[in-house]
């Protein structure tokens, strides 16, 4: 059986988490990791002892931000992601980040009860930058069943 893993990214405007640009977008995580949790086909998450994500950054770069989550499949990743409460800040992502060229998330089928590091989600992004979606790592909208 698999799952789907995904990874998305984004590169704060603010220098830090502290700065009054990142304020709205901090106050809403707990809210929105909350609902994510919360939603059908929802399995896992990275975080850290504060219950986020904010502070484990696998890149260079200290304004680079990071987001894995497993989910049961396509469907339910895409009903949250879509889905009325987490689409309100994704309106919103032009104030707290810069726009990305390329690729800012992945997807990829896991075996079930896998969890995917920090390191190995960043490869399957670098992947798909380099080699577009294929079976290995895909998107939203070049979709792939999992390979048995």
């Amino acid at each position: 059986m698999y799952q789907l893993a995904q990874i998305n990214i984004a590169q704060m405007k603010g220098s830090d988490f502290n700065d009054p640009v990142m304020a709205d977008f901090v106050a809403n995580i707990d809210r929105i990791n909350q609902i994510a949790e919360a939603s059908p086909g929802f399995v896992w998450r990275l975080k850290d002892e504060q219950d986020n994500a904010l502070k484990i950054n696998p890149f260079q770069d200290i304004s680079m931000l990071i987001n894995i989550s497993v989910w049961e499949g396509i469907a339910s990743l895409e009903s949250f992601v879509y889905g009325a409460m987490h689409l309100e800040i994704m309106k919103r992502k032009k104030e707290w980040f810069h726009h990305f060229k390329g690729f800012y998330y992945a997807l990829w089928w896991i075996k079930a009860g896998e969890y995917p590091s920090a390191a190995a989600a960043t490869e399957q992004l670098a992947y798909l930058q380099e080699n577009g979606p294929t079976e290995k790592v895909f998107t939203f909208k070049e979709p792939y069943s999992p390979t048995v």
